[in-house]
């Protein structure tokens, strides 16, 4: 409980940072909270409650002193995606899915923290996550337009609901009044992002609030608003689903968890190291989880920390996580006291509040050096991207983590392997095809394995190792495996390399390893191989190998020459 020990260490100084950046961070965190609540497909209320709950929580378990955590646009598309289609409409059941969406990502992160699984997001190179927060941006965006636009869509994927959406246009649904408004909000929010003492969405919210109040544009125009809120704080709730609802929660529950911990995990990192402060990945994972567990409980859905709200709370000079305590209760007074001041809100505000975060989602500039400078990881960015904007947020996820894998496996399945000469003039020993004029020693080839070696590429590098002894221009006596870039080797692989040395043996060649590090080793030890090659095969340098060979053939003038 990383916030008991700040507790313990808080100095007084900071009190009135954290209690004015807390007010202030409360004025952003409703109309956003509510936004978010509406776009993932529930009423507006969750959102609060949503927003509550794991502050409260974080502030004793998170490790970051500033992060604010809370309802999530990223995170709208995947809640949306499992809520809509199980719920018939029905708004408590809505609740229920979400509510157990957020005890299934919350347990899973939680799980993952305490076994030391932090890391497991540093899987997802920077191209693959461009590309699925590329897709969920334009998929959030098209889901806020028809409420932009005042009217609503039968909602059965990204593409499908463009077309769907320029049907109800062209087809006079569209209601002027509404859109006016809502476009009024966006654009005022984006004229004021770029000034950070100025809530730009807080001002777009309550200008909407007045004005739609005032002119009384529900009743007269039928723009819809988001009403009266109901009075009280959350209480504990089981969110009970049926025994067919199981499997699509636990999918979303899962991918939630992911999505949620790859964009808190970077946020964190970059604002410990702005604070020059260390946060503990894994730690992270517990608090992140701890937060969507307990909002699972009292009627929240699946929350994430935020790129949008953090920075308000920073530049609001706060200084520990009591700032995002004093928002939670300054949020719950307003339940308890105000629950009618946002009775005015209009959807199409809201909508306009989650595309403005959208666009914001969306990452060109880096993507266009990775253009540059690597094209294949460019296009695999485009792929993961074109998974989630036509087959879904979940699905497009799914894909982009198989994408990640396979590309975690291919450099270690396919790599780069080398025979070894000597330059003349150049320490050491190196490729022979950057060096053509490097010397090789006769009789000996030197070769080099440029990964762990394990069953995917054992065959490969049985069979790389043969063609090296093949291709020799002299007769070869002894094959020395440079086995410095080895860190790791399996069953498969120990299997592989007895089979090389049999096939060596029966051509009267001699398989030794030089470098090899002694994690390794002990696990060629365990697998008997120690026993079986002995020793004397293995060398601390590929200079002491060459050197025991020289020593062994000193009378054949072709290697002493």
């Amino acid at each position: 409980m990383p916030g008991l020990r700040t507790l313990f260490q808080y100095e007084a100084t900071w009190l009135g940072h954290d209690l004015v950046a807390g007010l202030v961070l409360a004025t952003m965190l409703v109309p956003v909270g509510i936004a978010y609540a509406v776009a993932s497909g529930l009423p507006g209320i969750f959102g609060l409650y949503a927003t509550v709950v794991p502050l409260l929580v974080y502030a004793v378990f998170g490790p970051s002193r500033i992060l604010v955590l809370g309802p999530d646009s990223a995170l709208a598309t995947v809640i949306l995606g499992v809520v809509l289609p199980l719920s018939g409409g029905n708004p408590q059941r809505a609740v229920a899915l979400a509510g157990m969406m957020a005890l299934v990502s919350g347990t899973v992160l939680i799980l993952a923290g305490l076994a030391r699984l932090g890391f497991v997001t540093e899987l997802l190179s920077k191209p693959i996550r461009y590309g699925y927060m590329n897709g969920i941006a334009l998929t959030v965006l098209i889901s806020q337009i028809p409420k932009l636009f005042g009217f609503s869509v039968e909602t059965t994927g990204p593409l499908r609901d463009l077309w769907a959406i320029g049907e109800a246009i062209l087809t006079g649904r569209t209601n002027w009044v509404a859109f006016a408004v809502g476009a009024a909000t966006l654009t005022t929010i984006l004229m004021l992002r770029g000034i950070r003492i100025v809530p730009g969405i807080l001002v777009a919210v309550v200008g909407a609030t007045i004005l739609v109040g005032v002119l009384d544009l529900a009743e007269r125009h039928g723009v819809a608003i988001l009403g009266s809120l109901p009075l009280g704080l959350p209480g504990f709730a089981i969110p009970w689903i049926g025994i067919s609802d199981v499997i699509p929660v636990l999918i979303g529950g899962c991918a939630v968890a992911l999505v949620s911990f790859a964009d808190t995990s970077v946020l964190s990192r970059a604002y410990a190291a702005r604070t020059r402060t260390r946060v503990d990945p894994n730690q992270e994972m517990v608090g992140l989880g701890a937060a969507n567990l307990a909002t699972g409980f009292f009627q929240g859905f699946p929350i994430s920390s935020s790129s949008s709200r953090t920075p308000v709370a920073e530049a609001a000079g706060a200084r520990t996580q009591l700032t995002g305590i004093v928002g939670a209760l300054a949020i719950a007074l307003l339940l308890l006291v105000a629950p009618d001041l946002l009775r005015n809100l209009p959807t199409s505000a809201l909508a306009a509040v989650v595309i403005a975060s959208a666009i914001g989602l969306f990452e060109v500039a880096d993507l266009r050096r990775i253009y540059r400078i690597q094209r294949w990881e460019f296009w695999l960015s485009m792929v993961c991207f074109a998974g989630v904007a036509v087959l879904g947020a979940i699905p497009g996820i799914g894909l982009a983590i198989v994408i990640a894998v396979i590309e975690f496996l291919w450099d270690g399945w396919r790599p780069y392997s080398a025979v070894l000469g000597r330059p003349a003039g150049i320490e050491g020993y190196h490729d022979i095809t950057r060096y053509p004029e490097a010397r090789r020693i006769p009789g000996l080839v030197l070769f080099r394995w440029d990964a762990p070696l394990f069953f995917a590429n054992a065959e490969l590098f049985r069979e790389r190792a043969l063609a090296a002894v093949t291709e020799s221009p002299t007769p070869v006596r002894c094959v020395v495996v440079a086995a410095a870039p080895v860190t790791s080797v399996d069953v498969t692989a120990a299997d592989a390399l007895i089979e090389l040395d049999q096939a060596l043996q029966e051509k009267g060649i001699e398989l030794r390893f030089a470098e090899l590090k002694d994690p390794v080793k002990d696990k060629l030890k365990r697998f008997g191989l120690l026993a079986r090659f002995g020793e004397t095969r293995f060398f601390p340098t590929i200079d002491a190998a060459a050197s025991r060979y020289f020593q062994a053939h000193e009378g054949d003038p072709e290697v002493r020459g």
